[in-house]
């Protein structure tokens, strides 16, 4: 099946679980696309003790799993384009919701 899954949230607990997700989906042979809209393409950068974003997302990356962000979002907090997630529109978010099965919102 394909998961189209959109984050929404840096917030540490729920990101992890949110990307700890998409890594247990991709294990069980989904294929799974990821776009991070508001405050969630600080992603890449938060790291907690218990709840480590970063890792879980790099894991994901690592793996093969495509990240793709809101460039918006990232312009309004002046980030820079990452490689793990690269700047996207609105237009690939809903390209992403029509080529999905089931969307999924964290």
């Amino acid at each position: 099946m394909k998961f189209g899954i959109i984050i929404e949230t840096k917030e540490y607990e729920k990101a992890w679980n949110a990307f700890r997700f998409a890594n247990a989906s991709k294990n069980a042979g989904h294929i799974i696309k990821i776009f991070l809209m508001g405050e969630a393409v600080e992603c890449e950068t938060q790291v907690h003790e218990k709840f480590n974003v970063a890792e879980q997302l790099k894991t994901y990356v690592d793996s093969g799993g495509e990240v793709l962000a809101c460039g918006t979002c990232i312009r309004s907090r002046k980030l820079e384009d990452s490689t793990a997630c690269p700047i996207s529109t609105m237009n690939d978010c809903i390209q992403m919701v029509e080529w999905a099965d089931r969307v999924i919102t964290f």
